[in-house]
Formats: C-alpha cells, structure tokens, sequence
C-alpha cells in the first residue's frame, strides 16, 4: 500500500465515523423523545487500546463493556496487519 491509499482510507474513515455519531444522536434523540420513562445510558472513552466505561445501569455497562472489547481487539488486529503489510 502506497502514502496516498492509506491517507484517503484514513479520511473516509474519518468521515464515516463522524456520519456514524451524528446518525446513533438523531436515532437517540427520536426515541427519547417518543418514549417517557426511566433514561438508562451509558458510554466509553478509549484511549489507545484501553477502554475506560461508564454507565446508569449493569445493562448499558455490560453493552458497551461488550462493544468496546470488540473494538480494541479489532484495533489490535488491525495494527498487526498493518505492521506485518509494513515489513
């Protein structure tokens, strides 16, 4: 893979991810606003391949708990990759 290929995927990335965020809002937003109740929520900070959680309740914890170590292995699977195409 040359310098320009990796970049534009970085970027498509970059704006996919963004498209990902704005999109779970507007689905947040429409459901809280049709539904009145008890609000449960919960999230995560990942720095590096550590995820930091936080949470309202076991249920929200245990799903992004879920989530994020899905995310930090597919994060170190792919810097594997990366580091052996880079040999």
């Amino acid at each position: 893979m040359d310098g320009q290929t990796i970049y534009s995927l970085g970027i498509a990335l970059v704006f996919v991810g963004i498209f990902i965020v704005l999109l779970a809002f507007l689905l947040l937003f429409y459901s809280s606003a049709k539904e009145t109740g008890k609000i449960k929520g919960g999230g995560a900070l990942i720095i590096g391949p550590f995820p930091i959680i936080f949470g309202t309740d076991k249920e929200s914890v245990r799903t992004v708990l879920i989530l994020s170590i899905i995310l930090t292995v597919l994060l170190i699977a792919v810097m594997v990759i990366f580091y052996l195409l880079s040999r």
